[in-house]
């Protein structure tokens, strides 16, 4: 596995690299790119963290896995590359963003755009193989995002963390909650939208915080 991530996220993780057991998971995914189709492609791994710079970083949304079906994981949480169908989850993402800011659903579903924006799209675990949900978790992947979670916690102030989703809700225990600011809802997916994800307001929420902050709203 080829560590093609910014340097201004090395610098944070350096020592997650050296560990043990970040050793072991990168002999396991390539073990599993080498032997299996799996997604995202090996240069999209560290996407999410490509396009957001730790420096910029203002915004986190924290998913689970990567989509699993062919060409649509492309290394940011509920981001499909452009030329996809929409999934269950980013349908319900977009339908709330419209509703909440009053703008249309955009054609493409890939979150690229935010990302340079400072979001930080984040899987909890970036790989999977095809077809096969879950079949990466529990390999280490988890250790080095909770690990991320917490460094931003520690070291950047006023961040804005989305956590949609029972799982998502769980990361909360790595952060300082009174240095940022977390809003909570029910995962998007089609199963508990209903539950009080349409209604939730987190796109203006996220930007009056970040007016309030003298900092520059995203273009969601």
């Amino acid at each position: 596995m080829q560590l093609k991530i910014a340097n201004s996220w090395k610098n944070i993780l350096q020592d997650q690299f050296n560990q043990p057991y970040f050793k072991a998971l990168t002999s396991f995914v390539d073990e599993e790119y080498k032997n299996y189709s799996c997604f995202p492609k090996e240069s999209d791994i560290f996407a999410a963290f490509n396009f957001c710079s730790f420096d910029d970083l203002k915004v986190v949304i924290i998913g689970q896995d990567p989509y699993h079906g062919e060409n649509q994981a492309n290394g940011l949480c509920f981001s499909v590359k452009d030329e996809m169908k929409h999934p269950p989850s980013l349908v319900n993402i977009f339908k709330e963003m419209s509703t909440d800011l009053n703008k249309e659903i955009p054609q493409s579903g890939n979150l690229e755009k935010w990302a340079k924006q400072g979001v930080l799209l984040l899987n909890a675990t970036l790989t999977v193989r095809a077809h096969e949900a879950g079949s990466h978790q529990k390999k280490g992947w988890e250790t080095f995002t909770d690990a991320i979670i917490e460094q931003i916690s520690l070291e950047k102030e006023h961040v804005v963390f989305l956590l949609w989703g029972k799982f998502a809700e769980s990361k909360m225990k790595f952060i300082k909650v009174e240095k940022h600011t977390i809003f909570t809802a029910p995962h998007p997916s089609p199963l508990g939208a209903w539950r009080g994800w349409f209604g939730s307001k987190h796109f203006s929420k996220t930007n009056a915080i970040l007016e309030d902050l003298h900092m520059s709203k995203i273009v969601w």
